[in-house]
């Protein structure tokens, strides 16, 4: 019998873990900052609003629908057929991206552990260069990315229920409990205010063509969609739970972390004279100094490096329990065997990322380095396609009535509802993505 989430709101946690981390809490401030600031998070919303959800709805639809993980699932909705590469478009997606994403867990990983043993913050401390020498130095690079590789498979290892689901209910309250904390203590800095206009105040002059993308990306990248992860996720759903509230849930609290992230960031930048076009450093220098001015600065940055820790992690098993599952499903191996050897593939695989800022900074790919390149890759093209794929899908080739069961159940929306979302499925995602992408090309 396959594992099974134990309570809806386990569900929704999970799902949720899998969305927030380094795309609400990291990525987002940076892009943020790098793209004209309340401009881009406008249009981040709108995007998640109307792309992001319905496709969360989406893969909810066909995870369950299909009872089955990504790959098997699409080649049971549609069988003999070729859209099972979505499938696979997932599965290696999610690779490539735990491949660099590790990376930056075992930044965070490093920072936790010299944090609670008080080396973060001391006196003149310099946060730039404590940041160019965790990024820096190969040993501990690929230490942390090979740490928090370790972590993760042992959470994988246990399952859906007593691995994902446990870890993320602990974890997940935590973060937003902190957060909150994070944010009243951050608009209160002097100047404080600087930050939260550039933050909250659209300046559409300042978002070009490639923020638009960048802001389609983020949202892709922000929910965990495209991959296909959340088709896994909810084959291990009852029929009872409402896919359209879950996803709606889902995304309303990632939007709500994005917010908590940009009130956190932005303010503290501004207070302090630094810029917010920093770019990946932006929270690793940024957190430091404005914890620095409070008392038992250290032991709040501790904590809050922990929780941050948590979102990440919550991410990652979503990463790699669906490329655990697709291995198990075709092969009776045990989950256990399946999640070490994967996550010794992926250690190997982002082993050149992990080397971006250190031996391998001189090589580029199209001018950017192994990480940056992996990060544009996925985020700016697998997740965009994996996304239009999943769009086609629903609107060409999923069984009507099954879709309409999957969405129903659990709920009493209207007929209407499902009706709206299938045409926004079948219209307005894939050909919002197409313009989007094309527009950042300078075709048109």
């Amino acid at each position: 019998m396959r594992d099974q989430w134990s309570s809806k709101i386990g569900f929704i946690l999970s799902s949720a873990g899998a969305a927030i981390g380094l795309g609400a809490i990291w990525k987002f401030p940076y892009m943020t900052g790098m793209n004209g600031g309340g401009a881009f998070f406008l249009l981040f919303i709108a995007f998640t609003l109307i792309i992001g959800l319905p496709l969360l709805i989406a893969e909810f639809v066909i995870g369950r629908g299909g009872q089955k993980e990504a790959i098997s699932a699409y080649q049971k909705l549609a069988p003999g057929s070729s859209w099972p590469v979505i499938g696979y478009w997932g599965v290696i997606g999610a690779f490539i991206l735990m491949s660099f994403y590790s990376v930056v867990g075992g930044w965070v990983l490093i920072y936790s552990v010299l944090s609670i043993f008080g080396s973060v913050i001391t006196e003149n401390a310099n946060y730039e260069q404590l940041f160019g020498m965790i990024t820096g130095d190969p040993l501990i690079a690929i230490s942390g990315l090979g740490l928090f590789l370790i972590i993760t498979v042992i959470v994988i290892s246990f399952g859906i229920k007593d691995g994902i689901e446990k870890a993320s209910k602990v974890m997940m309250p935590l973060l937003f409990i902190f957060f909150i904390i994070l944010v009243i203590r951050s608009v209160t800095f002097e100047g404080a205010a600087e930050g939260i206009e550039f933050f909250l105040k659209p300046d559409f002059s300042k978002l070009t063509a490639e923020g638009i993308l960048y802001a389609l990306g983020q949202s892709f990248f922000a929910l965990a969609v495209g991959f296909s992860v959340m088709v896994t996720y909810s084959s291990y759903l009852g029929k009872d739970v409402s896919l359209p509230f879950s996803a709606g849930s889902v995304s309303i609290m990632n939007i709500f972390v994005s917010l908590l992230a940009g009130l956190a960031i932005f303010p503290v930048v501004f207070s302090f004279g630094l810029e917010p076009t920093e770019g990946p450093g932006l929270l690793f220098m940024v957190l430091p100094e404005a914890f620095a001015q409070m008392l038992f600065g250290e032991l709040f940055l501790s904590l809050f490096l922990l929780l941050f820790l948590f979102a990440i992690f919550t991410s990652a098993f979503s990463m790699l329990e669906i490329i655990t599952a697709a291995v198990t499903a075709k092969k009776n191996y045990s989950r256990t065997r399946v999640a070490w050897i994967a996550g010794l593939i992926v250690f190997i695989a982002g082993i050149p990322a992990a080397l971006s800022s250190s031996a391998l900074a001189d090589f580029t790919i199209f001018g950017l380095t192994v990480f940056d390149a992996s990060d544009f890759l996925v985020s700016n093209i697998l997740l965009p396609g994996g996304c239009l794929l999943i769009a086609l899908f629903i609107g060409i080739k999923m069984d009507r009535a099954l879709m309409k069961q999957e969405f129903s159940n659990g709920n009493k929306l209207s007929s209407g509802t499902f009706q709206l979302w299938f045409q926004i499925m079948r219209w307005v995602v894939p050909i919002t993505i197409v313009i989007v992408f094309l527009n950042s090309l300078g075709i048109i």
